[in-house]
This record gives structure tokens, sequence and C-alpha cells, in this order.
């Protein structure tokens, strides 16, 4: 089982959130969120982290471009997108990309069925809102390949083991206020996780 602690943003939260066992790490690059983090910041960040940790840059509504600028300069090693992709946009990507998918019924989270993707549950705003997806739209589906995101705790990840999700993002579920985590919630969050 592999987790992503998303929301990033101060050194200590991501050296907390690896030395409990993160695989990958969360910034948002959408300057609307709370939890937006500056590509300056970001760089900060990762230039400090130790290998074999994923580094996920969240995109909403972006170009290639800026993708890739943003992915290079900061030093991220993923890209996260929570926007309606054309082929065009995914050709031209010069990153690693996942494609999110924000579920309004249960066959939203048949799309890009294929692929890895992430799945949460939809909301007006792009991500972290702490809303958790209708859990029974999972059953008798192929989860493998699932990234579950949207409403995950330390109280519900463990409940989910039998689904076979692929990883699991969480954000607000292991915070003490927008962009602050708490380092007890990350390790317990894991711990249960894994």
């Amino acid at each position: 089982m592999r987790v992503k602690i998303c929301g990033i943003t101060s050194y200590e939260d991501a050296i907390t959130a690896i030395e409990a066992g993160a695989d990958a790490l969360g910034f948002v690059f959408y300057k609307k969120s709370p939890r937006y983090i500056s590509v300056e910041s970001t760089k900060k960040i990762i230039s400090k982290l130790p290998p074999f940790v994923e580094k996920v840059a969240l995109f909403v509504n972006e170009s290639a471009d800026t993708i890739n600028k943003k992915c290079k300069e900061s030093g991220a090693t993923l890209a996260q997108l929570h926007f309606t992709t054309t082929p065009e946009l995914l050709d031209t990507l010069s990153v690693p990309y996942v494609k999110v998918t924000r579920a309004k019924n249960a066959n939203d989270i048949l799309e890009y069925k294929d692929e890895y993707r992430l799945v949460d549950a939809y909301c007006e705003a792009y991500g972290g809102a702490g809303k958790r997806i209708n859990i029974e739209w999972f059953k008798d589906i192929d989860c493998s390949k699932i990234i579950l995101a949207g409403g995950l705790d330390s109280a519900n990840v463990a409940s989910l083991k039998e689904y076979g999700f692929y990883a699991y993002d969480v954000s607000s579920g292991v915070e003490i206020s927008h962009g602050k985590k708490d380092a007890q919630k990350v390790k317990e969050f894991i711990q249960n996780a894994k």
C-alpha cells in the first residue's frame, strides 16, 4: 500500500511524512487553494529531501508549458492533473502525470479505468475539502489502479483494505489547519493504511 501526503507547505511537514513512511508528497500549485505553495518554496523543500520519494505537483487548468516549467523548476517528479485534459496537452508533457476524476456518481469512477488514476469526491473546490466519496461505488470493481482520495483519515482508512486500492491520498484528514500537518495524525494514518 502506498500513501501520499498532500498539501505540504513546509520542510518540517515533508520530513515528518517521509519519516512516518509516506511514499509521495503533494505540492499544490493552484493559487485558489488554502494549501497553495509557490514553485520557489517547493524547490527549497524538495532540494533537502532524501531520494526515492515521489514529489507530486498538483495543477488545475494549466497549459502543458506551465506544467513542464513548474515541475522542472521545483523538482517535482509527477504532475497531478485536476482538470479535463486533451490528447494534445498530454502529448506535450515532459513529466509523468496522473489524471484525477472528481466523481459525482458511481459511473464516474470508471473514467480512465485502464490507467492509474486518482479518484476524489466531487466538490466545487479542487481538492482537500475532506468530502468523503461513496465507498459503496467501489464494490465489485478492480481498484488496483485507483489512488483513493476524499475524506480519508486514520480512523476510516484501515476499513478500506478489502477493496485493494493502489494508494491513498490524504490532506485535510491529517491537518491541524490548512497546510499545517499534525505529526501524530500523519503517523497514525500511514500506520493504519499500511
